[in-house]
């Protein structure tokens, strides 16, 4: 098996189907590259909201706040720079909150 990772397996075949005129060429490779800029942004999304999920089963008000405050950043930003739409990045927060807060209880 190769060493190189899906991503750039998936990044690899969508440049081998390269178009001739000079301006797709060039719209492939933006497209790409916002593509896995896009994913990279959903991923940090989801790796912050594990964090909060973890630290809610803990004592640590602080740590849990300032996590929770940068999963709201990260939902906002990806929503102003149209990865997320506003309806999702709400039901994230949503949710977040939601279990959060059910964890709290516990």
């Amino acid at each position: 098996m190769s060493s190189e990772s899906l991503t750039e397996r998936k990044s690899k075949e969508r440049q081998n189907k390269m178009a001739n005129i000079k301006s797709s060429k060039k719209r492939v490779l933006i497209a790409e590259r916002n593509r896995l800029r896009n994913v990279a942004m959903k991923s940090s999304i989801k790796t912050a909201v594990k964090k909060v999920l973890e630290l809610s089963t803990t004592d640590d008000k602080e740590a849990l706040n300032a996590a929770l405050s940068k999963a709201y950043q990260l939902c906002d930003k990806a929503v102003s720079k149209g990865i997320l739409h506003k309806n999702t990045a709400a039901r994230k927060k949503s949710r977040l909150t939601k279990a959060v807060n059910k964890n709290q209880a516990k």
